[in-house]
């Protein structure tokens, strides 16, 4: 079969590699309807974060059970599904506790563990999914409509890590809201903040392209200033002291130095962007403010099934950040279009 492979910065490969193959008796193998690349791809993609070897990449996909094992219950051949960016039982204490992401015999697409094995990664044309009862959510009423598809494909990551930012900083009916980053988790965290109640949402953005989306999807003003600038803008629009939370959906030094300086004193930071180059958190500048952090790596298993009916119903459309789709074998482009910006966020079609 076919599946994409990183070999190095900007070096991105469709190639041959072996078909999946059941192993565990708890595993499934799924026929990939819909991939796509994630902005953390672009880390190790620019070569902020070192490749050592060739190695299968991409963790968002949705697709059709073709095989289980003999120990699967929950997902049966024909059911249509979404994988969160990670494996998990559903099972375990920290599953339980909300903390998925952190599964006790958890794993990564695209890499290995001693008691999972290799789990491919998620651009390709089938793959292995390890623990299938825990890690797959089956979507009801089998393959939707293609119109679907984007949006139940943001389900394995983007909005399910937007929805994240959103909760982790406390937004309730009525809390003012600005989000750092434009990007498609940024967008996602758009509608969370909307659908959890924000009265006020700002969307800091210099794209006129997304700036327009981010107003489609609930965003009352927009801000395109950065820096000094920009936190000053903020807080003028909000009696001088700054919104009640900031999302935090870039993970650079800049991005949350940004949001930890636009929050009001006493308010909170969301923060879900991947840390590439970022500071440690300025402890002092937080005591004196009593502005608090929370967030980090989206547990977004435990969000799908939440999300989905209102994915399903068109009651929120996180499925328009994809402003460009490409067949599996232009891999390379999706990677350039979202590198050089032209593309918020590319869907791949094995």
């Amino acid at each position: 079969m076919r599946a994409t492979l990183i070999h190095g910065e900007r070096d991105i490969r469709v190639e041959e590699v072996p078909d999946p193959v059941l192993t565990t008796g708890r595993d499934a193998v799924v026929r990939v309807v819909a991939a796509c690349v994630c902005g953390s791809d672009l880390w190790p993609y620019r070569g902020v974060t070192e490749v050592a070897a060739p190695k299968r990449i991409g963790h968002e996909f949705v697709g059709v059970v073709e095989q289980v094992g003999d120990a699967v219950h929950r997902v049966r051949p024909g059911d249509f599904v979404i994988a969160p960016f990670y494996q998990c039982d559903n099972t375990c204490l920290n599953c339980r506790n909300g903390a998925s992401v952190s599964c006790q015999h958890g794993g990564w697409w695209g890499s290995e563990t001693e008691e999972l094995g290799f789990a491919d990664g998620g651009q390709g044309e089938r793959i292995r999914v390890p623990m299938a009862d825990g890690t797959l959510v089956v979507v009801p009423g089998g393959m939707p409509d293609d119109a679907l598809v984007p949006g139940l494909l943001t389900l394995s990551d983007v909005m399910g890590t937007g929805h994240h930012a959103a909760v982790s900083g406390g937004v309730t009916a009525g809390s003012t809201v600005a989000v750092v980053g434009d990007g498609a988790v940024g967008l996602c965290a758009i509608i969370a903040a909307k659908r959890l109640g924000a009265s006020r949402i700002v969307a800091m953005s210099r794209h006129e392209s997304r700036q327009a989306l981010a107003r489609e999807f609930g965003a009352t003003d927009v801000v395109p200033e950065r820096g000094e600038e920009g936190i000053a803008r903020l807080k003028d629009m909000f009696d001088g002291i700054g919104p009640d939370v900031v999302l935090e959906c870039v993970g650079t030094k800049e991005s949350m130095d940004q949001a930890l300086r636009c929050a009001r004193p006493g308010g909170q930071v969301g923060f879900v962007g991947v840390p590439n180059g970022g500071p440690e958190l300025p402890v002092r500048q937080m005591f004196n403010t009593n502005v608090g952090v929370r967030g980090g790596v989206a547990p977004v298993r435990g969000y799908i099934e939440e999300l989905l009916p209102e994915v399903l119903d068109g009651r929120i459309q996180p499925g328009r950040v994809f402003d460009l789709e490409l067949p599996l074998e232009e891999a390379a482009q999706a990677y350039r279009a979202m590198d050089e910006r032209t593309a918020i966020k590319v869907l791949l079609r094995p």
